[in-house]
């Protein structure tokens, strides 16, 4: 009997910190790659600031989990959105974003930064595409 893959997407429209909704996600894909499902992550509202650089956690004492992001190649996650007019509406760009690289160990094939900025359109065709949407 052969596994079905599903498609799944997490919506990411949280700040990084104040709630437990970021880690949350981040913990939900994680468990859902290591599944081998089809999963991809998209961050959008304030959701774009869980992948900024540089977050400095001591003021608010809680623990910096953004290093985190890094793994998700390791996991076989190479679909990372970011809506660009959440980013711009932020006055964010991508070069304000962590770089998140993935490598197909087997095939020696390398991808440096998979985080991909897009339109607004292309988040609509994501969505459709997908099987399951969970949102945080």
């Amino acid at each position: 009997m052969s596994e079905v893959v599903k498609k799944f997407m997490y919506l990411n429209r949280k700040a990084p910190y104040g709630t437990i909704y970021a880690w949350e996600a981040l913990e939900v894909v994680l468990i859902g790659a290591a599944f081998d499902q089809d999963v991809s992550v998209m961050f959008l509202d304030d959701g774009v600031y869980q992948l900024t650089k540089g977050q400095d956690t001591k003021a608010i004492g809680m623990k910096n989990f953004s290093p985190t992001f890094r793994t998700l190649g390791d996991y076989e996650v190479k679909k990372i959105y970011v809506d660009r007019a959440s980013l711009e509406a932020r006055g964010l760009t991508q070069e304000d974003l962590v770089e998140i690289a993935w490598e197909d160990f087997e095939t020696e094939e390398e991808i440096e930064n998979i985080v991909e900025v897009i339109d607004s359109a292309r988040v609509g065709e994501l969505m459709n595409e997908s099987d399951a949407i969970f949102s945080f």
